[in-house]
């Protein structure tokens, strides 16, 4: 499972996609770990799966880790005064 390739998967946008990217090319948008497994098998990590894409210390993980897929709450229009 090594690589040197570095891996980086964005905070979740607002229908709860992150944008993957390997070697500073944008690869797709994952909504899940399986996901990100899929995009990295096609560059070539065949073997890996959505144990690997979890248990990796390769890929950084930015707006929070591979359990969240929600878009960070933001705040709403103010209510009634």
């Amino acid at each position: 499972m090594a690589s040197t390739r570095p891996v980086t998967v964005y905070e979740p946008d607002d229908q709860g996609g992150r944008r993957v990217r390997v070697d500073g090319a944008i690869l797709g948008r994952a909504y899940s770990t399986r996901d990100v497994a899929a995009l990295l098998q096609q560059v070539g990590l065949q073997s890996w799966d959505e144990l690997d894409v979890v248990r990796t210390d390769l890929i950084q993980w930015r707006g929070g880790g591979p359990d969240v897929w929600e878009p960070a709450d933001t705040p709403g229009p103010p209510g009634p005064a």
